[in-house]
């Protein structure tokens, strides 16, 4: 997989790097807050298993920036799912 390393997976692992990094303060807040009346469930149920086929999908091309940033991405998003279903108010 790290052979495949060329300028095009460059730039996705720097877009990888810059879009992870980007989600990871709405985890912490959240987390924090226990705020999460701003998101919907069922949308972010879509998005969750949206990256979870992004992911597969960067495992069956091979390419290291998908993978990175899929994962980090599914693990936070799945986070956020609990914190969504435990503080929602019922």
């Amino acid at each position: 997989m790290l052979d495949n390393i060329d300028d095009i997976e460059v730039i996705g692992l720097i877009a990888a790097c810059l879009t992870t990094y980007a989600f990871l303060p709405q985890v912490y807040k959240t987390w924090k807050t226990k705020d999460v009346s701003g998101f919907s469930l069922p949308t972010f149920s879509l998005f969750f298993v949206g990256i979870v086929f992004w992911l597969v999908y960067g495992i069956l091309k091979e390419s290291l920036s998908m993978i990175l940033a899929n994962s980090i991405t599914v693990l936070s998003s799945f986070a956020l799912l609990v914190f969504i279903y435990k503080y929602r108010k019922r």
